[in-house]
């Protein structure tokens, strides 16, 4: 494809991201910053889309849900960068009357979003579907769900994953953004999420692991994912990252969470990210 996902790419995003939750002192940054390199991997490298004809149901493209949408600003900058919609839009952000809400709503007809989501632990279950959708219709494409950590704490996610299993749907590949982070505090005091790996084995999915900063191994990953189509296994990507990724007194605290940065902070995050592509 005439897309690539690089460094570069990153930066911008990362200023994207520090930008728009600054301007309306609302957002969430953290899990934002952390997730950054795979969804500039998925739509710069890895999905087959078409961002100028954007269609919801999505017919014979790979499919994205994320479930974890309170990091709505990473995944609005890349789609933007991707050409979804105009990255002038960005500046929008939160405000009345944007299609670009703090949690990804359908109703704004925001081109990219095809579920609203927020409300955590549904993504999975979504995916899924999606996924026994392309199947019965005898597509070769993929479904990719990216979920956070603490969200796991959630029942449905373990109701979806059985169900997975059960009905061998081996056309999606679902990240965990492994950063140890979540609203209230670490995941092992708010509720221990013990051995993940374990977990999703114990619960018949194929349990992938790697660097989630690293672009390439993120292409690694998908591929080896990609290698066992047709063996009747999901995928699952344990992902290690770190929340604030790229802004040093945002990276590896939980208290970045849902925090916008003042006008100081804002001025230190950006020096320390290099504006790439031109900021919106």
């Amino acid at each position: 494809m005439s897309t690539q996902a690089t460094p570069e790419i990153c930066s911008q995003v990362r200023r994207d991201i520090v930008r728009m939750v600054h301007a309306v002192s609302s957002g969430h940054p953290g899990g934002s910053l952390g997730c950054v390199e795979l969804l500039v991997k998925l739509y710069f490298d890895e999905m087959h889309l078409d961002a100028e004809n954007f269609t919801m149901d999505g017919k014979n493209e790979d499919l994205f849900f994320l479930s974890n949408g309170h990091i709505s600003p990473v995944w609005y900058s890349v789609l933007s960068r991707r050409g979804f919609f105009p990255t002038k839009e960005l500046a929008t952000f939160r405000k009345l009357n944007s299609r670009l809400q703090g949690h990804p709503a359908t109703e704004e007809k925001l081109p990219g979003i095809r579920i609203a989501s927020g409300s955590l632990g549904q993504g999975l279950s979504v995916g899924i579907g999606a996924a026994t959708t392309k199947k019965l219709a005898g597509e070769n494409t993929w479904v990719y769900t990216l979920h956070g950590d603490g969200e796991l704490q959630e029942g449905q996610i373990w109701e979806a994953a059985m169900y997975a299993a059960h009905n061998k749907i081996d056309n999606i590949i679902s990240f965990v953004d492994c950063n140890g982070q979540q609203i209230d505090g670490s995941t092992d005091d708010v509720l221990s999420l013990t051995d993940l790996g374990a977990k999703w084995s114990a619960f018949g999915w194929r349990v992938l692991k790697c660097d989630g900063h690293d672009l390439d191994e993120l292409g690694r990953v998908i591929a080896e994912a990609k290698s066992h189509s047709g063996s009747g296994v999901p995928n699952i990507v344990l992902m290690k990252t770190e929340m604030g990724k790229g802004v040093d007194f945002m990276e590896g605290t939980h208290k970045w969470h849902g925090i916008a940065p003042n006008d100081a902070q804002l001025a230190d995050a950006l020096s320390q990210l290099e504006e790439t592509l031109g900021d919106y």
